[in-house]
């Protein structure tokens, strides 16, 4: 009996230090290299097809993510590069979301192109994103935006195609991607250098200012790309 308890001992004793072991070398391993977009040209008729699954949710205005709350973000407008990034970013689980995790994990490069083809061919009258914020709150979120600017652009329209156009999403979506960057659950190595120092005041600051500028706009499920 007593060898036995001593054989469990050192068995759960083993067990615990492999277990610490991995966790460890979890944490320190370096983070997996930025996505690119992809370099294959899309199909928006096979995009269509592909998108009757999307369009549950991102064809639907004033759509909700059910937990955590938050609206669900617009594709109107959004750049076709950063579209592919993001759905690379799902479908490697280097994006928190279960939803769009299972979706984005059997599609192919040539479907995420097709995809994100689609989606950027929407056409659409510049709109703000859904906000409670007051008018205080969007200037000072102004202020704070000067670190945003030389890649999310003056007014939240993109310098560059490979990242997203903030101008017009809802505020919060926007609160709920830079808290994911700031706690990990987004892994973007850039990102996480300019959320790290940001408190939940500057990050609602900065959702109200980008989602009172007009840009992007509601992909609805009865119109058509142009």
């Amino acid at each position: 009996m007593f060898r036995s308890k001593i054989v469990l001992l050192f068995a759960a004793a083993s067990t615990l230090s492999v277990t610490f072991a991995a966790s460890e070398a979890a944490a320190q391993a370096p983070p997996p290299p930025p996505l690119a977009p992809l370099t294959i040209q899309g199909d928006t008729a096979r995009g269509a097809v592909l998108a009757e699954t999307c369009k549950g949710c991102h064809g639907v205005p004033g759509s909700h993510n059910a937990y955590p709350s938050y609206y669900v973000p617009k594709l109107g407008g959004q750049n076709l590069e950063y579209i592919e990034i993001a759905l690379q970013g799902y479908r490697r689980g280097t994006r928190s979301h279960p939803t769009m995790q299972a979706q984005a994990a059997s599609l192919t490069d040539q479907d995420i192109a097709d995809l994100a083809t689609y989606f950027a061919a929407w056409a659409g009258e510049p709109e703000t994103g859904k906000s409670d914020a007051g008018a205080l709150a969007v200037e000072e979120g102004k202020r704070k935006a000067t670190a945003c600017l030389q890649c999310h652009g003056e007014a939240g329209v993109a310098a560059a195609k490979q990242w997203p156009n903030l101008a017009g999403q809802h505020l919060s979506y926007l609160e709920q991607a830079l808290g994911q960057y700031k706690n990990g659950q987004r892994v973007d190595v850039l990102m996480a250098q300019q959320v790290a120092a940001l408190d939940d005041a500057t990050i609602a600051a900065l959702a109200a200012y980008f989602s009172a500028q007009p840009y992007l706009h509601q992909t609805p499920a009865d119109k058509a790309p142009r």
